[in-house]
């Protein structure tokens, strides 16, 4: 896909183009499928390998068999991030596209409740690829073509890994330009996730499990999580999962955080802002503050609608803005596609514009498990349908194991765009668990206040080593 696809229509579509702008610049080559070391404890599974270069593929079989359930702990599998994956621009390009393609899918599901929109479609699709993961059979092809992820397993998680790599990677010395992409899992103390699994998110998302008591103190975790989430977005997302989101009945918690903040190329001056009536959509007006400038910019008019591109300083980066004429707002938002947005950036050209714009500051929330269910992945929070096995290897279809599904995937975001330049911030929680647990027996009462019998013996071979008696201690 062509770099002009990868410029940012904000505010409705910001997180869309900026957190993208990137990717089409970095340099990787081809992608192998993601190494998965042999376990004594859990037969782990590596993702099955195509033949590499291609740029796509249709089919999306499972990676493997169901493995059967092990492990006693997630404690990390002691791998490290591969900081140079081997992926070809090919699939880096099928990457992109895919997520341009959900993002407008979501875009569209998401404006149908009216009201402002901001959201990072980066995020979303970042923490849904870690619990794709563990995905298998009939959910994992839901969440697929849902999530347009064409790629095979083993190639879709390096080149996540390469496009994270390549944006954090957008330094720039004067402080002018600031990106920071971070993941957390957050997994249950003492349940047996797959080491297959673990390595997948090791490699390529970089971050090791970190113990969470969901079971005794789920406040305590949730705390925990809105905390780091907090701090990896400079306290602009907090209380991201709200009260009552985890509970004891929570396995898993996948979470990515996103902060951006980058200075115009060619800043507003403050003196020229003043407050200017903005048109709404039933036909009322109010004052808002109004940002001027008159500079050589990127633009372009068609059929029914303007666009201005406003570039960041230093780092390819920009900001593009669609204005639909007077009238024709909901006619050019349902028209505005993939396809169509790449005609309008083609005819962008510079030009001299006398450019007034709002100074806005905006948050969103959004709990977005009925939205992906109504796209098209609906057995991923379906307790008789969801297919996790990946992760733990649990096969619901038995009829006796309570097996994982999504309870809920959280996101928030924040977006400030003022004369100096543009802060942005988002955050998205996947939450893994049951929805019922398996009834316990009741804990049974043993007082051993009497004479016993005892042995000991080797649990290998089951032979006794020793065997004895207590008649009096």
């Amino acid at each position: 896909m062509p770099s002009r696809y990868l410029k940012s229509p904000v505010p409705l579509l910001f997180a869309v183009f900026v957190l993208l702008a990137f990717a089409m610049g970095c340099g990787s080559d081809p992608t192998e499928a993601v190494a998965t070391p042999a376990s004594t404890a859990v037969t782990a599974v590596a993702p099955a390998t195509p033949t590499a270069g291609a740029a796509t593929e249709t089919p999306r079989p499972t990676v493997g068999p169901t493995p059967t359930p092990g492990a006693n702990l997630v404690s990390w599998s002691g791998k490290e991030r591969n900081t140079s994956p081997d992926v070809s621009q090919a699939d880096l390009k099928t990457l992109v596209a895919g997520n341009y393609a959900f993002a407008f899918d979501l875009y569209g599901a998401l404006s149908e409740s009216g009201g402002n929109l901001f959201f990072s479609p980066h995020s979303i699709s970042t923490a849904l690829a870690m619990a794709y993961a563990g995905a298998r059979e009939e959910t994992e092809r839901q969440m697929a073509d849902t999530l347009r992820f064409e790629l095979l397993q083993g190639r879709l998680h390096p080149a996540f890994n390469a496009l994270d790599l390549s944006l954090s990677a957008r330094l720039d010395d004067n402080g002018d330009f600031r990106l920071n992409i971070a993941n957390s899992v957050w997994g249950q103390e003492g349940y047996g996730f797959l080491p297959g699994f673990l390595d997948t998110l090791a490699l390529n998302y970089g971050d090791e499990v970190r113990p969470a008591d969901f079971r005794r103190d789920p406040e305590g975790a949730r705390v925990l999580i809105n905390d780091w989430v907090a701090e990896e977005t400079e306290e602009r997302i907090k209380d991201l999962i709200p009260s009552g989101a985890i509970d004891e009945l929570t396995r898993l918690v996948l979470a990515n955080a996103i902060y951006f903040k980058a200075a115009w190329l060619l800043p507003f001056d403050e003196s020229d802002t003043a407050d200017r009536p903005f048109h709404l959509l039933d036909g009322s007006e109010r004052d808002v503050p109004m940002m001027r400038q008159q500079e050589d910019l990127r633009y372009a008019s068609g059929g029914g609608f303007q666009a201005v591109e406003l570039p960041y300083k230093g780092v390819g980066a920009s900001m593009t803005i669609l204005l639909p004429d007077s009238g024709r707002f909901r006619e050019f938002e349902g028209s505005l596609s993939v396809d169509s947005l790449e005609d309008i950036l083609d005819g962008l050209d510079s030009r001299l514009v006398h450019l007034t714009v709002p100074r806005f500051e905006m948050e969103s929330s959004f709990g977005l498990s009925d939205t992906l269910k109504t796209m098209g992945m609906p057995d991923a929070f379906d307790d008789a349908a969801a297919d996790f096995s990946g992760i733990d290897g649990r096969v619901c279809q038995t009829g006796r194991d309570t097996c994982l599904l999504i309870s809920d995937v959280l996101h928030k975001a924040f977006v400030s765009v003022d004369e100096a330049g543009t802060e942005a911030a988002a955050a998205t929680a996947v939450i893994i668990g049951f929805t019922s647990l398996r009834e316990e027996p009741k804990p049974v009462e043993l007082v051993i206040d009497r004479p016993f019998i005892f042995l000991i013996r080797d649990d290998t071979t089951g032979a006794i080593l020793f065997l004895g008696r207590v008649l009096e201690p």
